[in-house]
């Protein structure tokens, strides 16, 4: 499974609110909730949120096996 628990802390480290990010990156309130639920969002996503928060994809999310 993937997890964006790393992305959900990155915000609170940052003292980012999502609102704020939703109009900076330009990504929908709908991807927001899949990032808060651990559901697919698209590669150009990730490269937003990389674009803002001068991150790598790698900084966003971890994998946790055999869930």
């Amino acid at each position: 499974m993937i997890s964006y628990k790393p992305f959900q802390k990155m915000l609170i480290d940052k003292n980012i609110k999502k609102q704020d990010l939703i109009k900076e990156t330009g990504i929908s309130s709908g991807t927001m909730a899949k990032l808060n639920t651990n559901k697919y969002v698209s590669l150009e996503v990730i490269e937003r949120l990389c674009v803002v928060l001068k991150c790598y994809p790698w900084d966003l999310f971890e994998y946790i096996p055999g869930e």
